[in-house]
């Protein structure tokens, strides 16, 4: 299996294609496996953020 890496740049709009692959994986189900199993809720709970959060600015 390959390796792809994207840079996202913000503002960039997306290319059709992109909107299309999109759209289909919006109705694809989440598999689960061995590698990445379905946490529960107690598990996830236990996550904790990793960067402060930062305050919005006020807009005027």
């Amino acid at each position: 299996m390959a390796t792809v890496t994207y840079i996202l740049r913000k503002g960039q709009p997306l290319t059709e294609e992109e909107i299309e692959e999109l759209r289909a994986l919006k109705n694809r189900p989440i598999v689960f496996d061995e590698d990445c199993p379905e946490l529960t809720d107690e598990q996830l709970k236990q996550f904790k953020r990793v960067n402060p959060k930062r305050k919005e600015k006020a807009v005027s």
